[in-house]
């Protein structure tokens, strides 16, 4: 005998991931609708496989962090970004994701005041970050949506793929910030952020840039 329960009505501790085979289009965007936007569980679906997870605590703080550094970096480096956070990423019969956090920065003018996007017409993220194991799942659904970078923070560690034709490829530079140590900048920050609070660590970071930025000021 098969039990069928309404996807509300599943309750996750922060940390799990429940993955569900054989869903439809059709049955995954019910399932948004059930979910609602109010929520602290972020999905994934990709090659009819819907995934849903609940971050712990940890994993929320890191994202702060790093967010925050990336939005320091592009205001010291005078770059217009826009952030649409956790927002839900859709490629048509094809995949969904809602990543931790997401920048549109070559493309942020696309998408200055659109409260929805059609992937279809409107580019993707052009960074998007996630904190903790990221799953094929995940992975899949951040190709099929093409986003060009992806971050992949865990256990202490940043992982940078970038998009290559149908792959993701790792690399040690950020194409996005190709002249900053990224990996080692990130890590450091996150780490000092357990240490010192996450302002002192941001701030830490901040008074770095501006000093490793001095001698190029003087040049000029």
């Amino acid at each position: 005998m098969s039990v069928t329960i309404p996807i509300h009505q599943i309750r996750l501790q922060p940390g799990s991931v429940i993955s569900i085979p054989q869903i439809n289009w059709a049955e995954f965007e019910e399932i948004l609708r059930e979910l609602g936007e109010n929520r602290n569980a972020r999905i994934a679906y990709s090659q009819a496989t819907l995934e849903i997870m609940v971050p712990l605590p940890e994993h929320e703080r890191a994202i702060v962090v790093i967010a925050d550094l990336v939005k320091i970096v592009l205001r010291i480096q005078c770059r217009p970004w826009e952030s649409l956070r956790s927002s839900t990423f859709k490629r048509l019969n094809m995949a969904g994701v809602e990543p931790d956090d997401c920048f549109y920065i070559q493309n942020q003018q696309a998408v200055i005041g659109k409260n929805r996007l059609d992937l279809s017409i409107d580019p993707p993220p052009d960074l998007a970050i996630e904190s903790d194991v990221t799953s094929k799942t995940r992975t899949d659904a951040y190709l099929a949506i093409a986003v060009p970078e992806l971050w992949i923070y865990d256990a202490g560690i940043l992982r940078i793929k970038v998009l290559q034709g149908d792959r993701y490829v790792d690399s040690s530079i950020s194409p996005t910030f190709p002249d900053l140590p990224i990996p080692e900048l990130v890590a450091k920050t996150v780490e000092r952020a357990t240490q010192i609070g996450t302002s002192q660590a941001l701030l830490e970071f901040e008074d770095w840039l501006n000093d490793s930025r001095e001698p190029s000021r003087e040049k000029g």
